[in-house]
């Protein structure tokens, strides 16, 4: 699948507007790293050096290790990561 900037930020807006997962957008999930730009572009070094090994951000294996190191669940870590590459790091794929 080709990364595609313009679905990515679809997809991030499509989020943060269901009414799923409004209570999420306005979580500490998402504030962690509104608050903390740092951390998103910690997050965003190692999106690119997990594109440089050939291995997509998007993965189950990826979103997994997110969840474990960010104390989340499945979903919550994908919605952040899905934040994270949408708002900080488009290149990533």
């Amino acid at each position: 699948m080709r990364f595609n900037p313009l679905r990515t930020a679809l997809v991030v807006l499509a989020l943060l507007g269901s009414p799923l997962l409004a209570g999420a957008a306005e979580s500490d999930l998402l504030n962690s790293v509104k608050r903390n730009p740092a951390k998103a572009k910690a997050m965003c070094l190692s999106f690119r050096e997990m594109n440089e090994d050939g291995k997509s951000t998007y993965s189950k294996k990826a979103i997994r290790k997110v969840a474990q190191s960010e104390n989340l669940n499945f979903q919550d870590a994908e919605i952040l990561v899905t934040y994270v590459v949408g708002m900080h790091c488009s290149d990533v794929r």
